[in-house]
């Protein structure tokens, strides 16, 4: 029998644009690569390898087959690019992608200096072939950016091509749209929705207190990010009103 429930909240289907889940998979085994795609890949629109774990996981390969054969697209993380940018390796790196069948692809600086020239640059040139995720922030907590600049660079990288933007918080949560304490920046996220169409972000947003936040604030189908694999199911019913923190959020 299956279970009937009033007044749950619509969640949009996959292929989604909207309500997007991202989980950053930080040194996933083969077998729980598996596990994670049997038991919430439903819930999970893209996976992300996350900073440079890609190159010291041994049978990569082998695991990245089984994202491709559960139909999930995967990228690795920003900061991987970041450390062949800074190598004088982008081709390398392009060439890297296309040989692992990445569908997604993330630019990021924040970890090194890039003008804003040079990286509207690499996002056309990778948008030619793959969909692009690029991040705004900085992962340095005592670099402030204004939000007239978040907005700014959000839009300008949209144009460019990226296919979403991305608001950094690193895996923390203590960063970029995220105080220290973990605790939204809610006059910069305000700003930054003002200008910048909600359905085009994809909020980092690791621990279930953001979750909630956005979701409290944006409805179940929010962009949410650097969700942990463990965290899949738990945050799809948050999203769905089937935990405490949200239980009475759609409810008519």
């Amino acid at each position: 029998m299956s279970f009937e429930l009033k007044n749950l909240p619509y969640r949009t289907a996959k292929p989604r644009e909207s309500g997007i889940t991202m989980v950053m998979d930080k040194g996933l085994s083969i077998r729980e690569a598996e596990d994670l795609m049997d038991v919430a890949g439903h819930t999970i629109d893209v996976v992300k390898l996350g900073f440079g774990t890609s190159v010291v996981t041994n049978n990569l390969a082998k695991k990245l087959e089984v994202y491709r054969a559960a139909g999930m697209p995967y990228y690795f993380g920003g900061t991987l690019m970041e450390a062949y940018v800074i190598r004088g390796q982008f081709d390398d790196y392009r060439r890297l992608i296309a040989h692992h069948k990445c569908q997604v692809v993330e630019v990021s600086d924040g970890s090194i200096d890039m003008t804003t020239e040079d990286k509207i640059g690499y996002i056309k040139a990778l948008a030619q072939d793959f969909r692009v995720l690029s991040e705004v922030g900085s992962k340095d907590a005592n670099v402030v950016i204004p939000p007239y600049k978040w907005v700014e660079l959000m839009n300008i990288e949209l144009e460019a091509g990226s296919w979403k933007v991305i608001a950094e918080a690193r895996e923390s949560g203590t960063v970029g749209v995220f105080e220290k304490s973990g605790s939204a920046n809610s006059g910069l996220i305000d700003e930054i929705m003002h200008y910048v169409p909600s359905e085009k972000i994809m909020w980092e947003a690791p621990l279930k207190a953001q979750q909630v936040w956005f979701i409290q604030l944006l409805g179940t189908n929010a962009n949410l990010g650097n969700i942990a694999p463990s965290e899949a199911i738990a945050l799809e019913t948050l999203r769905m009103g089937l935990r405490g923190d949200t239980f009475f959020t759609f409810l008519k």
